[in-house]
């Protein structure tokens, strides 16, 4: 596994005001009509998904669809990839019950918004990711769109193993659906740390919720939720309650 800690920002690109205002309108709206009506009340949340430029981490020519409440395509050579529809990622990161300045480990993390939104909201945020062009989309574009420096941290590497190194975590947040959640991903959360994930595929897969105590975890479905399939994760062993 390559880790990869990010350095200072680069500069925000210089963009033209009418094109940047249509953005942040569409971020405002994508808030207001989206998020909160999904009964997303973290202000933290709201802020930094209001704040941080989700258009700047999608592919060119889908920048015009960046806020619409579907997924967003990141790569369709290898297995499809997409960002998550912004009411859903919302909807996951307030489960996680994140602590202030909390450390999160989102795996999956495609071209980097998720960390970028984890940021914003005051945590440390590390990004996993094994598809290397995503990867390193990841890298530049979390940079360019001026990240504090020292909040994030990625790393190339199996989705499936998580981050033992930079553990425990307060919260582990999948990007994405599995069928089941390996049990080593469970040892990398802190004692009342909550690993979220939407798992199952099709319609009856469901946003689910572990809370650790101790060397017990409860578990919880919170809601119906459906999302591209993360790979790796098809023989993953079943975690044993």
């Amino acid at each position: 596994m390559t880790n990869t800690s990010l350095n200072a920002p680069s500069p925000t690109p210089v963009v033209a005001s009418a094109a940047a205002t249509d953005y942040a309108l569409q971020r405002l709206n994508m808030v207001d009509s989206q998020v909160r009506p999904s009964d997303v009340t973290d202000r933290r949340v709201l802020r930094a998904m209001a704040q941080v430029t989700r258009e700047a981490f999608v592919p060119a020519e889908l920048k015009s669809i960046a806020y619409m409440d579907i997924p967003v395509a990141l790569d369709r050579e290898r297995q499809p990839r997409a960002m998550l529809e912004p009411r859903l990622f919302a909807k996951l990161v307030q489960l996680a019950e994140i602590p202030d300045g909390g450390r999160v480990l989102e795996i999956g993390c495609g071209s980097g918004y998720g960390v970028a939104v984890l940021a914003a909201m005051g945590c440390k945020a590390f990004g996993l990711e094994e598809n290397t062009s995503l990867f390193a989309q990841a890298q530049a574009l979390t940079a360019s769109a001026g990240v504090v420096a020292g909040t994030t941290k990625l790393s190339n590497g199996k989705l499936a193993l998580g981050w033992p190194s930079e553990g425990p975590f307060d919260a582990i947040i999948f990007s994405g659906s599995v069928p089941v959640v390996p049990a080593g991903l469970f040892d990398q959360l802190k004692n009342g740390g909550r690993l979220v994930a939407v798992t199952g595929n099709g319609p009856g897969s469901k946003a689910t919720a572990w809370l650790r105590s101790g060397m017990t975890f409860s578990q919880r479905e919170a809601f119906d939720a459906t999302a591209l399939p993360l790979p790796g994760f098809a023989s993953a062993p079943t975690f044993v309650f």
